[in-house]
């Protein structure tokens, strides 16, 4: 353990997306235990998730009012410049009054004016990059970052190469050892566990594509009597609750939002998933075979090229998001049974997971300060 005389004082800004937020809880939780009197501070933006998901988790934030341009000319666009400096002002302020030891950027609109504010006044700054394609936000700001963490290979392409430390992501610690929690999770759904088990989620929001492609071939799925766990998700929980009442539900255990990710994950035999960073980061710390549907609707088709990480060593499988409603589900029931292909997929994911992610970031973090 590394002496100090003081608690160390910590604001951690960014979020936008579930993506961004919980690496961020993730870190601070990770320093907690292991220096319990470190103070924090988060600053997210108003109106976005990390403005209800961070007090969640039990630290104080303060919100900007700040937003990303538009990729065409909108009123929004035309107040950009006015929330920036709004935004400039009020982290000088928070800044100046918290007095952060050092700054953590995790991506997202409002790490943009506070490390940006941080770095002009000396404090020393390092970001965290969740994806294999870096993020507008942490591009720009890499110049001024001490450290940048990163959790793909070949992050040089965007950040200067001394500066980059391949951490991995960080994500919940009741993720990482889901390989105990079967018969609690088994138990916790009332599933049967002589039968295969598929677990299909979309992010909190949901995912369209994913959500038809499962009830377009529910049959199927009920026909093999497989068991099914289904996040739909907050977005389209309505319309999916009412279509699915015409049919036959015994094995099919839906949900709009899923608390227990790890007794989830625990219980199934196979995964269908979105391929945004923390999703693969969780998955690759589970060792589930996975099949992944990249969303079409992010920057530079990041998804993807996320997942195409792991389908090079052989570590899970990715259906495209045009072919999905018509592939997906017999994808999934080639896996499920396939044992030797399972055994091939877990093996190689278990090689790609980084346990330790939030205690390395952390030692970097400690770095800096001293």
């Amino acid at each position: 353990m590394i002496e100090k005389n003081k608690p160390y004082r910590v604001l951690i800004s960014g979020g936008g997306t579930g993506g961004h937020v919980y690496p961020a809880i993730a870190i601070a939780n990770k320093m907690r235990e292991m220096f319990p009197d470190t103070v924090f501070l988060f600053v997210g933006a108003k109106g976005k998730i990390e403005m209800e998901k961070v007090p969640d988790a039990g630290y104080p934030i303060k919100g900007l009012w700040i937003s990303g341009l538009q990729r065409k000319l909108t009123l929004k666009n035309l107040m950009f410049p006015i929330k920036l400096i709004s935004s400039m002002m009020k982290t000088k302020k928070i800044i100046n009054d918290f007095k952060p030891d050092v700054v953590i950027g995790v991506g997202g609109y409002a790490s943009g004016p506070t490390l940006q504010t941080a770095a002009k006044k000396g404090i020393p700054t390092l970001l965290q990059e969740q994806n294999s394609y870096a993020g507008l936000t942490n591009k720009l700001l890499a110049e001024k970052a001490r450290k940048i963490c990163v959790a793909y290979e070949n992050m040089d392409n965007y950040f200067p190469k001394e500066k980059i430390v391949l951490t991995g992501n960080p994500v919940r610690n009741d993720i990482i050892a889901v390989d105990k929690k079967r018969d609690q999770a088994l138990k916790f759904f009332g599933l049967d566990g002589k039968k295969k088990t598929l677990f299909a989620f979309g992010g909190s929001l949901g995912a369209r594509t994913i959500n038809e492609s499962l009830i377009n071939n529910l049959m199927d799925l009920i026909a093999a009597d497989v068991q099914v766990i289904w996040q739909i998700g907050t977005f389209y929980f309505k319309e999916f609750d009412e279509r699915l009442k015409d049919f036959d539900l015994r094995n099919i255990k839906y949900f709009e939002f899923l608390k227990e990710m790890d007794l989830a994950y625990a219980a199934a035999d196979v995964i269908i998933s979105r391929a945004g960073a923390l999703s693969i980061s969780e998955i690759c710390l589970t060792g589930k075979p996975a099949i992944f549907v990249p969303s079409p609707n992010v920057a530079e088709d990041h998804q993807t090229k996320n997942a195409m990480a792991l389908v090079n060593e052989k570590a899970a499988l990715l259906v495209k998001d045009k072919d999905a409603k018509v592939n997906l589900v017999p994808e999934a029931l080639k896996i499920l049974f396939n044992e030797p292909l399972q055994k091939g997929l877990s093996e190689n994911l278990k090689r790609l997971g980084k346990p330790h992610a939030a205690e390395n970031i952390v030692r970097e973090i400690i770095k800096l300060i001293d």
